[in-house]
């Protein structure tokens, strides 16, 4: 009995966890991960917003006139709706992060869905707009996102530099990016340092890093874009109209 029961158990994990990591995360279906066809890059920040780094993220955005994405914490925008504003305000995209930064593979569909819903209304009632983009925490979904959150984009990444650790300071996260980044990337970077396995300060380094990266990029060629315009230009021909 208690084989069968681990055997039963362990297909339900498998089917509710480890087939859409395969979906998604290895062969990038059902989520948008990149475009390769164009050459633009668009740089996005998770996990805000934070009442320090996100304004200093923001700084050195605004200072490059760059626009970016931002996948907030429904919990963070609700403590702090004044950064939501400036997000929104200085023409970047904001999509959602979850209400609170737990995994999909240990949260039940409707539970999802009920906490995303709850974060959309307080990030429009903060811009009068809602978001129409979603991150999971880790990048993790659970089968059945992928029916019950069709209203979303549901958005990954293709270069992540591992900023949420200290060690190896700005350095490291310059090196990875500017080793690493192509056309067509999705840019995954973090403006808080307050989730489960992240480093309370290495947002600093990303900051510093930043600086950098941002100048470099430029002058290879780069052009850097919000998400939903590198969305569009590999979707046009499909007539995919954004919201």
């Amino acid at each position: 009995m208690y084989e069968k029961l681990f055997y039963f158990i362990l297909i339900l994990f498998i089917f509710y966890t480890l087939i859409p990591f395969l979906y998604s995360r290895v062969l990038g279906m059902g989520v948008f991960k990149n475009n390769r066809k164009s050459n633009n890059i668009a740089f996005t920040f998770d996990d805000g917003p934070h009442p320090v780094y996100t304004a200093e993220v923001l700084d050195v955005l605004r200072d490059h006139h760059i626009k970016a994405a931002f996948f907030v914490l429904g919990s963070s925008a609700e403590k702090y709706p004044e950064l939501i504003l400036r997000i929104h305000n200085e023409g970047h995209l904001i999509g959602i992060h979850n209400y609170v930064h737990h995994s999909n593979w240990i949260m039940a569909p409707w539970k999802i869905r009920k906490d995303l819903d709850r974060s959309a209304a307080i990030i429009e009632g903060i811009t009068g707009k809602k978001p129409h983009y979603y991150r999971p925490p880790w990048g993790l979904l659970n089968i059945f996102d992928f029916f019950i959150l069709k209203d979303y984009k549901i958005i990954l990444w293709s270069l992540m530099a591992g900023d949420w650790r200290s060690r190896g300071g700005s350095e490291r996260v310059r090196n990875v990016l500017l080793t690493k980044v192509k056309q067509g990337d999705i840019i995954l970077l973090h403006d808080s340092g307050d989730t489960l396995g992240a480093d309370e300060e290495a947002p600093q380094n990303t900051i510093s890093a930043l600086k950098d990266v941002l100048k470099e990029v430029s002058l290879r060629g780069y052009t850097c874009v919000r998400i939903d315009e590198l969305f569009y230009s590999q979707h046009q021909n499909n007539n995919i109209k954004l919201q």
